[in-house]
């Protein structure tokens, strides 16, 4: 579903990513790995429009998409969550899950003022949909709690939901567990193996806890350095000696230099 080729994001004499190139296949939950700094969250912002690569390309389906706008890539199906929650924290949950829907006739006021049928129609569909959201999520007792008062899991949760208000084909998650309680965490990895299982979503997401990557994903991918150091199962990247190193500088190749 995603192919990058070659990827190359500089920031003056900082190389960030470093000639990434890999596949996303579609369908699968593709775990995506490495230490802090490797580039993981640089590539991510490349993939979704938010940086423009200094070179290498970006495909979906086939489709050159590099160098596109976040908001052209949403149209296209491609939605990412972000490690701190953007959330509209004056809004109820119910109400952010109803913003995420373009095109939405009330936007525009002159649909407000001769066409007002019609935008109580379009709001009550997407009302329902947000509702049925709420519902697979088992949030529903949160539907009228303001965002801002949702714990930083709760929000997590809720922007996996915003994800399904729209026909999502891949949605890239950095790091969702990231200061989440064990027992939500396992709500959210529920959630997502029922949408990829159910609905056919594609994933692919940056995490430390090898836990719940090793519960969730399958290719993990490990990035060190800007680029692509190993891809293989769970089981292999954690055998892995380059991994080992790259993570705890604890592989053999560390000894070896330790005994020279």
């Amino acid at each position: 579903m995603i192919s990058v080729s070659d990827i190359h994001m500089h920031f003056g004499g900082i190389r960030a990513v470093d000639g990434t190139s890999l596949t996303i296949d579609q369908g699968s939950i593709t775990g995506l790995i490495g230490p802090n700094g490797a580039g993981k969250t640089t590539l991510f912002n490349v993939i979704a429009g938010v940086l423009k690569p200094t070179s290498g390309s970006v495909t979906l389906d086939g489709e050159d998409i590099t160098g596109l706008e976040p908001h052209q890539l949403f149209a296209k199906g491609l939605l990412r969550t972000f490690q701190i929650a953007h959330e509209f924290s004056t809004l109820t949950v119910l109400e952010n899950l109803m913003v995420v829907p373009g095109d939405q006739p009330g936007e525009r006021l002159w649909q407000a003022w001769f066409h007002n049928d019609r935008v109580r129609e379009v709001e009550d569909r997407v009302r329902e949909k947000a509702r049925e959201v709420i519902e697979f999520l088992e949030i529903s007792h949160l539907e009228n709690e303001l965002a801002g008062n949702l714990s930083g899991g709760q929000k997590k949760l809720l922007e996996l939901g915003r994800t399904m208000m729209v026909d999502a084909k891949i949605v890239f998650l950095d790091e969702v567990g990231a200061g989440v309680n064990r027992t939500l965490l396992n709500t959210i990895g529920t959630s997502i193996q029922r949408l990829n299982q159910e609905r056919g979503y594609t994933f692919c997401m940056i995490e430390h806890d090898m836990d719940f990557i090793g519960r969730m994903c399958d290719p993990v991918i490990c990035m060190a350095e800007g680029r692509l150091l190993a891809q293989g199962t769970v089981d292999e990247i954690k055998a892995n000696e380059e991994v080992i190193e790259a993570y705890l500088g604890t592989g053999r190749k560390h000894k070896a230099r330790g005994e020279e």
